[in-house]
């Protein structure tokens, strides 16, 4: 099955910041090197692409697995209701693509390790 990976961030009027998250997915690409046949970035607004759009892209490619991983640190509303809306009109959208959503990235019981090394670095 062909899978590609969408990394899902907010979006930014400071360009810089998502460039910043587009460099975080290139660097992804390069780590996961043939786990995904793409590895992209969408948006929740304010950049481009959005979500939908990423989501389009990726079908178009021929993806037939979407895993949507959300860039987030905490569970507020755009984790917990406005992203999981907007994969389920996805899922609608394409009934032959297999599209699922991840943990976002504060979620991950792993944080706690990574933080605990960050500080671990700094001492």
């Amino acid at each position: 099955m062909k899978k590609a990976l969408l990394v899902v961030a907010h979006g930014s009027r400071r360009e810089a910041s998502n460039q910043e998250v587009r460099a975080l997915t290139q660097l992804l690409a390069n780590s996961l090197d043939g786990d995904y046949i793409a590895i992209k970035s969408a948006f929740l607004e304010l950049a481009d692409p959005l979500i939908p759009e990423g989501i389009d892209d990726l079908v178009e490619i021929g993806a037939q697995q979407i895993d949507v991983l959300p860039y987030f640190l905490s569970a507020g509303r755009h984790v917990s209701q406005d992203i999981p809306d907007i994969i389920r009109n996805s899922i609608l959208k394409y009934p032959e693509i297999d599209i699922h959503l991840k943990t976002y990235i504060g979620g991950s019981s792993k944080m706690i390790d990574y933080i605990c090394s960050l500080l671990q670095d700094d001492i």
